[in-house]
């Protein structure tokens, strides 16, 4: 499969190859709950995640009716990192499918990447945790010095250490941003079921939705040019 496409795969992380969202809700109760404020719901959580951590401190903090200016936000963002770094993988699991398609894409030759909005370190703490960063080819984190999703520069960052072109890749994602992203870059994108969107899935813009990452490979096959 090496010789024909996609020569590599690139997922988002929350949401596509983990559900991070109960650590990502646990720790932002935490912070909000030392300020007096909170707590917010699993769904409420859920919905704000997508464009980075930063931005998830942002969101909850509007919603719990005490919004941030630019200083409050840089401090308590800080602080949500440091929460954050102890919960990585109390309640994080693998999405099912996750580690079974890493695996057989590795062993068909295709490469892999991780493009996220999420910073690099809790990234790559939590792809080792899971055992799944001997498989990965490219990992390009939120502080990586690179425009965030929706932009298409972590795409363009990705590809360009794996020595590729756009039209040589897919993206597989579950949010809004993963589709502006793809699309502003130049490659298919196909969503995921069940993700991290406040957008219905079937809305956001994907060339293919799947149920799982089960279809994944069988979907592949039927994108691949004639």
């Amino acid at each position: 499969m090496s010789d024909t496409w996609p020569r590599a795969v690139l997922f988002d992380l929350d949401g596509t190859l983990i559900d991070s969202a109960p650590d990502l809700h646990a720790s932002i109760n935490i912070l909000l709950m030392r300020r007096g404020l909170g707590p917010l719901s699993l769904p409420d959580v859920v919905s704000m995640i997508g464009n980075g951590v930063k931005k998830l401190v942002e969101r909850a903090f509007i919603a719990v009716g005490h919004p941030l200016d630019a200083d409050e936000l840089d401090l308590e963002y800080e602080a949500m990192i440091g929460i954050y770094a102890d919960h990585l993988t109390v309640l994080t699991v693998l999405t099912p499918g996750a580690r079974e398609i890493v695996e057989e894409l590795h062993a068909q030759g295709v490469l892999m990447g991780v493009v996220t909005n999420k910073p690099q370190m809790p990234t790559e703490a939590i792809l080792d945790h899971f055992g799944l960063s001997p498989y990965l080819d490219a990992v390009i984190g939120g502080d990586s010095g690179v425009e965030k999703k929706p932009a298409p520069d972590m795409i363009f960052a990705a590809l360009d250490r794996l020595g590729l072109r756009p039209e040589d890749a897919v993206l597989v994602g579950d949010s809004v941003a993963d589709v502006g992203s793809a699309r502003a870059a130049g490659i298919p994108v196909i969503a995921l079921r069940g993700g991290y969107t406040s957008v219905p899935v079937d809305e956001i813009g994907a060339d293919i939705v799947i149920d799982g990452l089960a279809d994944l490979l069988a979907t592949l096959a039927g994108m691949r040019p004639a």
